[in-house]
């Protein structure tokens, strides 16, 4: 795999989970927290792509030769029993001729196209869920106080669950 693809895919799975993460209001910590798992995620799903496209390619690439087979053979047989040179007969035995020059791929470039394609899904999905982590785990030190880790909002000291309210003072439950 080219050092682009090893390295690139999960810093930018790391990047796009950490800005989701700030996005949605997240404090820095836990969305720096976020950026890294989902490098994790991101690298880990690249290969369980390329694990799973090795694994599964060469018996799709043998159901694609027997699928384009049997088609052929399906189409061939309906030609048959289509009136003499009819324009279906014709328009079927022309969709015959351009399949049989359609090239199958090697076994190697349909392992790389299938571990493409796999990876297209398998990375943001596993990215995403580890960013998911890292704000879970953000969680932890913002619980103790942990500077970085909790949220900066404000405190109305006027709003009703403030301790500063008229009905706080004097015990009175609001309606």
């Amino acid at each position: 795999m080219r050092g682009a693809l090893k390295l690139g895919v999960p810093i930018a799975a790391g990047l796009a989970t950490g800005g989701y993460a700030l996005s949605q209001g997240e404090d820095p910590g836990s969305a720096a927290l976020a950026a890294g798992a989902g490098a994790l995620g991101g690298g880990a799903g690249l290969l369980g792509a390329r694990a799973l496209a090795g694994k599964y390619s060469p018996s799709l690439l043998k159901a694609a030769k027997e699928g384009k087979v049997a088609a052929e053979k399906s189409l061939l047989e309906s030609a048959i029993r289509m009136p003499e040179g009819s324009k279906r007969q014709n328009a079927v035995l022309g969709v015959i001729d351009k399949s049989v020059n359609i090239p199958i791929p090697s076994e190697q470039a349909f392992t790389r196209g299938a571990g493409k394609a796999v990876a297209a899904g398998l990375v943001p999905a596993a990215a995403l869920t580890a960013g998911l982590g890292g704000v879970a785990l953000g969680a932890i030190p913002g619980s103790m106080g942990v500077p970085g880790f909790q949220q900066g909002m404000a405190i109305d000291p006027e709003s009703p669950g403030s301790s500063n309210t008229q009905s706080a003072k004097y015990g009175v439950t609001p309606y």
